[in-house]
């Protein structure tokens, strides 16, 4: 899955506008370490374009100074608008038999090439702003919840971080997902 010459340039431009506004998120990272390490996993800008199709507004919020990896999330205010009214998983999305929505968080995600945010990455992403003060964010599920019927989302409300769940099989319109990606 290659970008054109075209879309590689839009991402590119789109990635470093969005990383010199927010220099917060990366005080001690410069654009051309993370463009190297773009050039050098060219595999990974398919999925880093997903993540900006969708409205994401991916940026690097994590860095390694010892192995040079850095991790992009989902940085949009709120959860991103292309990826909304989903169930958590596969399970979930079978186990619907009426109204079912068009796809699941996890497949979804699967699909792009990246990882739902962790709840210790969603807390680290809403040290560096506000996010999803509208809307809601599905984050990673240990099996046992799973294995009970329910998944858990995350938001911000009242300046407060909250944790909560539901039922997997559950979608709103105003939850999403975040997404993770390793380059």
């Amino acid at each position: 899955m290659d970008l054109s010459t075209e879309q590689r340039e839009a991402l590119f431009n789109a990635l470093k506008t969005r990383f010199e506004k927010n220099m917060q998120r990366h005080p001690s990272l410069k654009w051309a370490e993370v463009q190297a390490r773009l050039e050098a996993n060219p595999q990974k800008l398919w999925s880093l374009n997903e993540m900006e199709r969708t409205g994401g507004e991916p940026d690097v919020v994590e860095h390694d100074p010892k192995t040079g990896e850095v991790v992009f999330y989902d940085c949009s205010a709120q959860s991103p608008a292309g990826r909304r009214s989903l169930c958590y998983d596969r399970a979930a999305l079978d186990a619907r038999k009426t109204a079912k929505p068009a796809n699941s968080a996890l497949d979804l995600a699967e699909s792009m090439g990246v990882e739902l945010l962790t709840e210790a990455q969603y807390r680290t992403l809403q040290k560096l702003g506000k996010f999803d003060t509208t809307t809601s964010s599905w984050v990673q599920t240990s099996a046992e919840i799973r294995k009970l019927g329910g998944a858990l989302f995350c938001d911000r409300r009242y300046d407060v971080v909250f944790v909560y769940h539901n039922g997997a099989d559950s979608y709103y319109s105003a939850r999403g997902f975040r997404g993770a990606l390793k380059v």
